[in-house]
């Protein structure tokens, strides 16, 4: 288990991210994701799957992070951080940093069945299972993402557009 750790990070990190829309949030999660695995070492099954368990672990902690968040604000005292990425160019094509853009926009539940299907590659059944969210609301989630990354596609094809007839 220990050896396949370190494989892992990278993916660990951007699940974090996509979870907490903060590098230094992601950093923070993979440590404790980690430090967890290693601590609970006994509990993990062998033969099961090293990725599932990582991620519920770090989902957990996250979970968690997020209860202690809203204690705070209610007292008053949450300070929120937001990553803006740059780069987004306006041109006809659709960059990296428009489409990191768009997906942050998406509400948490969509964002996180965007990266666990189409970026982790595990099927809607797989997804749902790990979220303890139906097929149908993963299939529905995802398709409200595609809606709304799409307006992306539309809005950047009408921008070219623009910009091609004011060259005219």
């Amino acid at each position: 288990m220990t050896a396949g750790l370190s494989e892992r990070l990278a993916r660990l990190w951007r699940y974090g991210f996509v979870l907490s829309k903060s590098r230094d949030i992601a950093e923070d999660l993979v440590q404790a994701t980690c430090l967890r695995a290693l601590e609970r070492a006994y509990e993990f099954k062998s033969g099961a799957k090293l990725d599932r368990w990582l991620f519920a672990i770090l989902r957990s902690i996250w979970l968690n992070e997020i209860r202690a968040r809203r204690t705070i604000e209610v007292q008053g005292n949450a300070k929120s951080g937001k990553v803006q990425f740059s780069g987004a160019e306006n041109r006809g094509d659709i960059s990296g940093g428009q489409v990191l853009t768009a997906v942050d926009q998406l509400p948490e539940a969509q964002r996180e069945a965007v990266l666990l299907v189409y970026v982790e590659g595990m099927s809607y059944r797989e997804a749902g299972e790990f979220l303890g969210t139906p097929v149908g609301a993963i299939s529905s989630q995802l398709a409200s993402a595609r809606v709304s990354l799409g307006k992306l596609s539309s809005t950047n094809q009408a921008g070219a557009m623009d910009g091609a007839s004011d060259m005219t």
